[in-house]
């Protein structure tokens, strides 16, 4: 199956007219039917039922294209950045971490890299899910982990990064918002927002406030759906500082206990190179300059 045949055949889905898809692409109807009932023959199933009004696409063939789709906007994805890399550099680093981890000192941290590593490229790599696994698959170079993740974790090199604390998150308009540090009994006969996915530290402090018996909660299924349940005036929750995307939108207060995460990053044992080794320096350093960045 070729490129073109690929781009035909989402052409002709699109369109369910032999004619007008062959328009489209600048080529003869002969040849653009030829090309499709090639396709078919490779895959071995037919994609399109023909009729004199145009075409139609089977079940199958409906399925197979929504693939497609997605198979070539990936390839062209590909090419758009092999073309970028080969034009402007020789090697290319992975960071693998969510956007709100990456916001405010990744960019940073690329534009000084930058400076002193003009021809390596760091690439952001971003997931909303097993962030680990996709590192261990081979996927990135650099993951954002807690150093509880890390453990027992073969193949691996940990580097500290910083100590995050828990906060508490409420509308700015929240009279707990007023606040510089959120004790225990502030939050008496409020809703908290518990669940979601929360580090065991986060849960070990939640189940302390519940088991109080004067914090009502609500579970929530992720933190997405907590922050939307905050705005919407349901509970308020709280959250390790690593989660706060800086944008505003709420009050982040620091809350009063012992807990904390300890924020690391991971790399490949066996990956030594002197860019990657520079580029950790540079964000490692981002994080220990931030002072009175609230973490």
């Amino acid at each position: 199956m070729t490129t073109k045949q690929i781009d035909y055949c989402i052409e002709l889905a699109r369109t369910l007219n032999f004619s007008r898809a062959a328009d489209n692409l600048f080529v003869s109807q002969p040849t653009f039917s030829y090309q499709i009932r090639l396709l078919e023959e490779e895959i071995g199933f037919a994609v399109f039922e023909r009729s004199g009004k145009g075409a139609a696409l089977t079940p199958a063939g409906a399925q197979f294209v929504s693939f497609l789709t997605g198979m070539r906007e990936d390839l062209k994805r590909a090419v758009e950045q092999g073309q970028n890399f080969s034009a402007r550099y020789r090697d290319s680093i992975s960071v693998c971490m969510s956007v709100r981890q990456s916001l405010y000192f990744l960019p940073e941290a690329m534009r000084l890299f930058a400076e002193a590593w003009p021809d390596v490229q760091i690439t952001p790599v971003f997931q909303y899910g097993n962030s680990m696994g996709s590192f261990l698959r081979g996927e990135a170079d650099v993951v954002f982990a807690l150093r509880e993740q890390t453990k027992q974790v073969a193949g691996i090199q940990v580097h500290d990064l910083f100590e995050s604390r828990i906060y508490l998150i409420t509308e700015k308009d929240d009279p707990l918002a007023e606040k510089d540090l959120i004790r225990e009994g502030d939050l008496f006969g409020r809703t908290l927002m518990v669940g979601g996915g929360s580090p065991q530290a986060l849960k070990t402090v939640q189940h302390r406030l519940i088991s109080t018996g004067k914090i009502g909660y609500f579970n929530s299924a992720d933190h997405d759906t907590t922050l939307t349940n905050v705005a919407a005036g349901r509970g308020v929750c709280l959250a390790p500082g690593f989660l706060n995307d800086h944008s505003g939108q709420f009050a982040w207060i620091p809350f009063d206990c012992g807990e904390s995460f300890s924020c690391v990053l991971c790399t490949h044992r066996d990956d030594n190179r002197s860019s990657l080794k520079a580029f950790l320096d540079v964000l490692k350093s981002l994080y220990r300059d931030a002072v009175a960045f609230p973490l």
